[in-house]
This record gives structure tokens, C-alpha cells and sequence, in this order.
């Protein structure tokens, strides 16, 4: 059971720093720095509800 917890973290990692990029894309024409920043927010924010979910 423990190995579907830590499975069920990274994907939630994964996922928001997916959905990061895909946002960062939408910003990439106005300004590269929100793309960049829009990637590290959903870096942070699928770590922070991957340490949540235990």
C-alpha cells in the first residue's frame, strides 16, 4: 500500500507541472517571465498537494 501513495505524489507532481507548462504556453507571447513562472507555480503547487495527500 505504501508504494500507491508515493505513485499517487508523483503523479499529482507531474500533472500540475503539466498543467503549469500548458498555462505557461497561453502566457508565452506577452512575456516569457510568466511563462516561466507560471511552470514553477505548478511545480510548487503539485508539491505542496503531494505532501497533503499522505
Amino acid at each position: 500500500m505504501e508504494n500507491r501513495k508515493h505513485n499517487r505524489g508523483s503523479w499529482v507532481i507531474g500533472g500540475m507541472t503539466i498543467l503549469g507548462l500548458g498555462i505557461g504556453f497561453i502566457f508565452l507571447q506577452s512575456s516569457p517571465l510568466l511563462f516561466v513562472a507560471s511552470l514553477l507555480i505548478g511545480l510548487g503547487a503539485g508539491i505542496v498537494m503531494a505532501s497533503l495527500m499522505v
